[in-house]
């Protein structure tokens, strides 16, 4: 257990941090996840923006890495183009 008042701070600001983050970065991937199994073009269209700016928001606060949102958004556009 931590002796000094602050690392007993850190260690709940970190407990809180990661909740946070583990929250946005989850939510994230399932709005990924519904964008890859949509089949209609005019529905992929209107959750793409949604999905792009969930990436960069991420990629900002660094959740994730600036480069694996530019993957993600990518290979999310793709889709919607072949669909």
């Amino acid at each position: 257990m931590a002796n000094h008042k602050s690392s007993v701070k850190r260690i709940r600001q970190t407990a809180t941090k990661r909740a946070h983050n583990r929250l946005y970065h989850k939510t994230t991937r399932n709005a990924l996840k519904a964008l890859r199994n949509t089949t209609e073009k005019s529905a992929a269209e209107a959750l793409l923006p949604k999905v792009t700016a969930m990436l960069d928001k991420l990629a900002k606060t660094n959740i994730i890495h600036k480069n694996k949102a530019g993957n993600l958004k990518s290979a999310a556009q793709l889709h919607v183009n072949a669909l």
